[in-house]
């Protein structure tokens, strides 16, 4: 299992999770709700469980 903590706006949140979903080998476990960076309100970021898939 991987953990990651990816940071940036809401929308490239969204996109590099759905990316993610996508990704034909790799499983998301886990995502975490949205937190907000200290010292900003434009960037954030998310904390994700990833494992490789089996799958050729």
């Amino acid at each position: 299992m991987i953990k990651l903590r990816i940071m940036g706006t809401p929308n490239e949140l969204r996109w590099f999770e759905k990316l993610m979903h996508r990704h034909k080998k790799v499983k998301v476990l886990q995502v975490s709700e949205r937190y907000s960076n200290k010292g900003t309100n434009k960037y954030f970021r998310v904390y994700m469980e990833v494992e490789k898939t089996e799958e050729e």
